[in-house]
């Protein structure tokens, strides 16, 4: 899969990683690119095949408990990979392959 101007190819290895669990959670008051956040997470989780909860968080009470200033916010396995933007399907993409990445090494 060709990632845009980052020049990289998503192995077919870290494409096919079925059966996985992502939690995903997008904060923000629900604003226009939240919801294009959202629509673009889901999308690209559903190319990867991934099992994934998706949450979207709204209450500012919880949002403040990430280090986020501005929204919307991507959470990946309660990591912030993303704040104050909506990434591009291929940065997205990145992101989510990175996290694969990242939980195949901690299960090793």
């Amino acid at each position: 899969m060709r990632l845009g101007y980052f020049e990289k190819q998503v192995s077919s290895r870290e494409i096919e990683k079925g059966g996985r669990r992502m939690n995903i959670k997008i904060l923000g008051p629900g604003c226009a690119r939240c919801h294009q956040l959202e629509k673009t997470t889901r999308e690209v989780v559903k190319e990867f095949g991934i099992d994934a909860n998706i949450e979207e968080v709204k209450d500012m009470m919880k949002i403040v408990q990430y280090p986020i200033l501005t929204t919307p916010g991507l959470i990946i396995n309660e990591e912030l990979v993303c704040a104050g933007r909506v990434p591009t399907k291929a940065e997205l993409t990145q992101l989510i392959a990175n996290a694969l990445t990242k939980e195949d090494k901690t299960r090793k």
